[in-house]
Order: structure tokens, then C-alpha cells, then sequence
């Protein structure tokens, strides 16, 4: 059959837009690897709107529930596959997944992204014990701690000075010159709790059970420092779960889908919404907002024809 639209992507994206396509009775189908989105691994997400502090899991949970609770005889779950390709036959779009092939008039990607993550040794070792890539979620863990961050962009310096709150300390390393606004550059680095080196990268995480210290060298140099810390928060940057559109959408060079922000239209018949795309800000509350503005103009442009 040849569905209204299809929905590519799980999380707080793709749960707004089925919520609102089947509420609009939009036949579609919903392909997703699973819901579960990069907060799944917070224990209190407390800036989800409407909702004191929850879980990433049970957030991901309730998603899934919403997303199904008026899909009956609208919308075709297909979890567990992973969209491949995308392409345009006449005036429809075939969508290939690792499983099968589905039809569409129009497609909203609402793919998301995936963080980068330290590689250096003992990186994997200590992830979720000590490690971490969300100091909103899990800053608070760290109270009265010494505790460093890696990454010199506004994440970075932002998410230090989330951590200064209630942190003994904090180090933050930068791989270049400090690429954050230079504002919130000084503003961070005028708190006496707070150090930041240039053109340092981690060498090893170290610990026993849970991290004891990050060794880090300077590039300049060539000199390594150990430094003791029982919390690292990477702020490394994302990548876009785009591949598999590259051929039919245009993407930015770190690989987003360039969207008008109006709409969040990329291209005639595609749409795009939340951390996948060129959007400036990256949060679970935008990223539902904008598939709802998607499903609105999908709506008005599948009835409008």
C-alpha cells in the first residue's frame, strides 16, 4: 500500500508525530529502531515539560504509550528495522528498510543523532561509573566532587557551569582555542572553582570500581598531567543519523538536514525535525515541537495537492 507519510525515527520526535498524524488520521507508518532516545540513559530528566523529574527510561516509555494510544487502524508500527535508503518513485517516496520496502507520499526524519564518545583507554570501561555525556542529567550525582569536562564549545562551557553550582571543582579540556561565545568563555572561566587548558586532549581514564582520575596531554608540549577526578563529562559533539538520506536531502557539513525553520520542510515532500537537523538548538521540547510543526504542513500539503 502507499501510505500518507512515513515516520522515520523514534524518541520524543517521532512520538509527537505520530501522536499528531494519527490524531489527524494521516496513514502512516512509524519505522524505528526502538524509543529509546539519548536521554534513555538519564536517571531524572527535570526539563521535560509538564513533568516534574522522570526517568530517560520511563520518559521513553510514556512516549512509546502516547504514540500508540490513538494509532489503531492509522498507524503501522514497524520496530526494530533501521531505514537504508530513501527514493523518489514518481510522485511517492520508497523508503528501504533493513527488513522491507514501504511507500509513502510524503516521509518526516526524525532519526536523531548519536554523541561522539571518548575513545581513548578506559573510556568504555568507566561509562555510566564516571563517565558520563549529560551534566544536566547527571551533575547533580557530583555534589561536592571534583570533576572535569571535555570540550571547549558552548556544551562544553555550559555544561560546566552547570557543574560549578555544586561541584568542588571542575577542569575543563579543549582540544583547540576555546570555541565557546567568548562571553560565556569569561563569565565560567571568573569562577574560582573552575580551570581550563588549550590544546589538551585525554590520554586514559583511570580508576578502580568507579573513575579516579583523567590523564591528559598537551599538544603543544607533549607533557601529560594526571589529574584526580571522580566525574568526566564529555561534550564532544553529536552525529546526525542521516546516512541514509544523504542522497535525497540537503545536509550541512556536519552532516544535519537543512530544514526550513518555518515549517521544517527539506525538500518537496520531505521534512525533517529534531537533533537530525541544522536547528540551532538541540533539546527533547524542541524536537517535538518541531515534528508537530511538520505533521501540521504535511497535513496541509497532502490536502491541499
Amino acid at each position: 500500500m502507499t501510505y500518507d507519510l512515513a515516520i522515520i525515527g523514534g524518541g520524543p520526535a517521532g512520538a509527537a508525530a505520530a501522536v499528531y498524524a494519527a490524531r489527524k488520521h494521516l496513514r502512516s507508518v512509524f519505522i524505528t529502531k526502538d524509543w529509546l532516545g539519548q536521554s534513555n540513559v538519564s536517571e531524572k530528566v527535570e526539563n521535560w515539560i509538564g513533568t516534574t523529574a522522570i526517568s530517560g527510561l520511563e520518559l521513553s516509555m510514556n512516549l512509546e504509550k502516547h504514540a500508540k494510544a490513538y494509532a489503531e487502524g492509522v498507524i503501522d508500527f514497524k520496530e526494530g528495522e533501521l531505514a537504508t535508503n530513501i527514493t523518489k518513485t514518481g510522485d511517492n517516496f520508497t523508503i528501504t528498510t533493513s527488513k522491507e520496502n514501504y511507500e509513502a507520499k510524503t516521509v518526516l526524519i526524525v532519526s536523531g543523532s548519536s554523541r561522539r564518545k571518548l575513545t581513548v583507554p578506559g573510556a568504555e570501561t568507566y561509562e555510566h561509573k564516571g563517565l558520563t555525556y549529560c551534566a544536566s542529567c547527571d551533575g547533580p550525582m557530583y555534589s561536592g566532587q571534583d570533576v572535569a569536562v571535555v570540550g571547549g564549545g558552548n556544551a562544553g562551557f555550559e555544561s560546566a557551569a552547570q557543574l560549578l553550582a555544586y561541584c568542588k571543582s571542575v577542569t575543563l579540556l579543549s582540544r583547540s582555542e576555546f570555541k565557546a561565545d567568548p562571553g560565556t568563555v569569561e563569565k565560567v572561566l571568573s569562577n574560582p572553582k573552575m580551570k581550563a587548558f588549550e590544546f589538551t586532549v585525554p590520554k586514559e581514564v583511570k580508576g578502580g570500581q568507579f573513575v579516579t582520575s583523567l590523564i591528559y596531554t598537551d599538544t603543544k608540549s607533549g607533557k601529560d598531567t594526571e589529574i584526580s577526578v571522580t566525574g568526566i563529562f564529555a561534550e564532544i559533539g553529536s552525529m546526525p543519523n542521516t546516512d541514509f538520506a544523504k542522497d535525497i536531502v540537503r545536509l550541512d557539513k556536519f552532516n544535519h538536514i537543512i530544514v526550513d525553520a518555518r515549517n521544517q520542510r527539506a525538500s518537496d515532500g520531505i521534512w525533517a525535525a529534531g537533533d537530525c537537523t541544522d536547528g540551532l538548538y538541540h533539546q527533547n521540547n524542541i524536537a517535538a515541537g518541531d515534528a508537530v510543526k511538520a505533521v501540521e504542513d504535511i497535513y496541509l500539503y497532502i490536502n491541499a495537492k
